[in-house]
């Protein structure tokens, strides 16, 4: 691999190395330091100080790229594209965070985002907790030039003031966000919100940001397609930023995360609702929350390696 390749470098073929081997890239893709320019970059994030409960998410970058090795990423029959050809997608690798320091961790993730984004058309990151949200909404806004729409898959709202006193937490990223306007308050909303909440008025303050809700409950009465359209209308033609908790799927489906909740998306549920979005003013994402200390078969990985996956489809299918 080269740098004065024109067309897209594209991951190395599971029928010509065998998927278990080659490149320890997400799905065996080139480096950005191997690509003459590139679209999308793929980022890890491995920070968990912020989390409150099991802590191991700052292994998931590297459980996320072990898993993708499984995908098949030539064609993709759904969105009718091969990802890889028409647009450059590379491994950035990690961005350094001092485990020990989140005020600094915060700055070394902004600084991070910003100059991939200097580099790109936007990136995927992959986490590493949920606090990571923050610092990447503060360098999408640099980059936009303006807050973005916002939509926020997850269990939780994560719209809390503090945890025992600390403002930046896995729990607070977006009432963070929204004190400094990092979103558009009239076109963002969370999904697959569920459980019991630390007060009656959770649900008042977190409107009050500007979030509409549509809760996991909601599955059971309307498909995906309907899911989909209700994003859809609410995000309209704005810049949007995908925040996707791997949380936000049933324990069934994702048990290696920090803060498990039953009664969950399913991981159908979710590659449709997402399948549903094609045409949106995608400018970045983040997939989040993966523990695999607490994983099986690397069920929790898979999941967050082929949302990701789902992701570059989406960015494909971008007419920019």
């Amino acid at each position: 691999m080269t740098k004065k390749n024109k067309e897209p470098i594209q991951p190395v073929s599971g029928t010509v190395v065998p998927r278990f081997a080659g490149p320890n890239t997400f799905a065996r893709l080139p480096e950005l330091r191997d690509v003459d320019k590139c679209d999308i970059a793929i980022v890890g994030i491995p920070f968990d100080a912020g989390t409150s409960y099991r802590p191991g998410a700052r292994f998931g970058p590297q459980s996320i790229r072990q898993a993708s090795r499984h995908l098949r990423t030539n064609y993709h029959p759904n969105y009718d594209v091969e990802p890889f050809k028409v647009q450059q997608v590379a491994d950035a690798g990690d961005i350094t965070c001092n485990p020990f320091n989140i005020n600094e961790a915060i700055k070394q993730i902004e600084d991070g985002a910003l100059n991939l984004l200097k580099k790109t058309k936007g990136i995927i990151s992959m986490g590493g907790d949920h606090t990571i949200a923050f610092p990447l909404l503060r360098a999408m806004n640099k980059f936009n030039n303006g807050p973005v729409s916002l939509v926020h898959f997850d269990a939780h709202l994560d719209t809390w003031d503090t945890y025992m006193g600390a403002p930046y937490t896995h729990g607070t990223p977006f009432r963070r966000a929204r004190e400094e306007n990092l979103f558009l308050d009239n076109a963002s909303m969370h999904v697959g919100i569920r459980g019991p909440l630390y007060s009656k008025d959770d649900f008042k303050n977190d409107e009050s940001f500007g979030f509409k809700i549509i809760h996991c409950d909601e599955f059971q009465t309307q498909g995906t397609d309907k899911i989909a359209e209700r994003i859809k209308k609410r995000v309209g033609n704005n810049p949007l930023y995908l925040s996707i908790d791997i949380d936000v799927l049933d324990p069934a489906f994702a048990p290696g995360t920090g803060t498990p909740e039953i009664a969950g998306m399913t991981t159908r549920e979710m590659v449709n609702v997402l399948r549903g979005l094609s045409g949106l003013n995608l400018i970045s994402a983040d997939v989040v929350e993966v523990a695999p200390a607490y994983d099986h078969a690397e069920v929790t990985s898979l999941a967050a390696a082929t949302i990701i996956y789902e992701l570059t489809n989406l960015f494909a299918k971008i007419d920019r």
